[in-house]
């Protein structure tokens, strides 16, 4: 019962997170309506029922809330890519997964934006951090599976892991600045693209 307890967190605890949920909120709609470049930490701040002083408690500046936002979506979507490799059969299969994952997860995250926002406004990129190294690092776990059990070409895995998350990011964002979204259109690109030239790599083993 003691243990049990240690794990509840005390007040003051749940009202910093609730605070932190409440400024992450703000900053989503924020974003989605004004643009992230247009958008200021005041605008944040009169979405939520924190004062100025309150929100500094938290982030120092939007560049901040916003990596706070791309580290939240990191964390949440890392078990979704996982799970794609738990039903994969080959390369391909986990790739198409995957990537169908992570655009219809992007679409998602940024809806308010692209309902709000015009046609051809570009997406922020987030920084390099923990959350985010974690996601890529699955991504290289599953692929050198993958090669070690035969059903890819061994290549160089580092290169063929850092080409193939760029591809996909950049045909994401352009995906997200078109209307309508065409998820689909944009896996079966990045699919194509990646696997078409995979052939061409030169081997390791």
């Amino acid at each position: 019962m003691a243990e049990a307890a240690l794990l509840i967190p005390g007040k003051r605890e749940q009202t910093k997170l609730a605070n932190r949920e409440a400024i992450l909120a703000a900053a989503r709609e924020v974003f989605g309506e004004m643009g992230y470049e247009t958008a200021t930490v005041r605008d944040i701040i009169r979405r939520t029922k924190l004062s100025v002083g309150a929100f500094y408690n938290y982030y120092r500046s939007k560049e901040e809330v916003f990596q706070a936002l791309a580290d939240d979506g990191a964390r949440r979507f890392k078990p979704i890519l996982h799970a794609q490799y738990e039903t994969a059969t080959d390369a391909e299969s986990y790739l198409r997964a995957a990537v169908r994952a992570f655009f219809t997860f992007s679409a998602g995250e940024q809806e308010s934006w692209r309902l709000q926002r015009p046609a051809g406004e570009a997406v922020p990129h987030a920084n390099d951090t923990p959350e985010i190294r974690a996601v890529f690092e699955e991504v290289r776990t599953v692929f050198a599976d993958i090669m070690d059990r035969g059903l890819a070409p061994k290549v160089d895995l580092d290169y063929f892991v850092a080409a193939s998350i760029a591809i996909a990011r950049e045909v994401c964002d352009k995906m997200l600045e078109r209307r309508p979204v065409d998820i689909e259109g944009a896996v079966e690109f990045t699919v194509r693209l990646i696997l078409g030239g995979l052939p061409a790599l030169p081997r390791t083993d």
